[in-house]
């Protein structure tokens, strides 16, 4: 998908995952890719954007803001609550926001871990978070 040419917030190389989802700058035009590679040595980051894979710089990189349409991207099922929170739910793993499009906070669960986050997070850290919970890699595939 290709984007305006507005410039992103810069994403830290220490971030980055082999997996995670990101918008790379390639000549002005911003596409989303999936990282499929990362160079330590260099600090460069390989994403596959569907049309190419090229190496990137971090300063070329930046994050996707995590909202419901991400959500659902990433094959996510949706239950609004009776009080106003909205639960999202991949498999055994559970997000809980305060109010339908409110991503300033949310909690995250999968069995008995739970962690509250207190501020707006990108799709790439949310990737991190269930990979770290579950040992699984959170894509665009159905558990179904």
């Amino acid at each position: 998908m290709v984007l305006n040419k507005k410039r992103f917030a810069m994403i830290k190389f220490s971030e980055i995952q082999v997996g995670d989802l990101l918008r790379a700058d390639n000549d002005g035009d911003i596409l989303e890719g999936e990282v499929t590679d990362l160079n330590g040595d260099e600090k460069q980051v390989c994403v596959n954007t569907g049309a190419q894979e090229f190496w990137y710089e971090t300063n070329q990189l930046s994050p996707i803001p995590l909202d419901e349409n991400q959500l659902l991207n990433l094959k996510f099922d949706k239950e609004e609550n009776g009080n106003g929170t909205v639960k999202y739910l991949k498999g055994a793993f559970r997000i809980l926001i305060p109010a339908k499009g409110d991503f300033s906070k949310m909690e995250l669960w999968y069995r008995d871990e739970r962690r509250h986050i207190m501020q707006p997070i990108n799709v790439h850290q949310l990737q991190n978070h269930f990979h770290e919970m579950t040992k699984v890699l959170l894509n665009d595939e159905s558990f179904n």
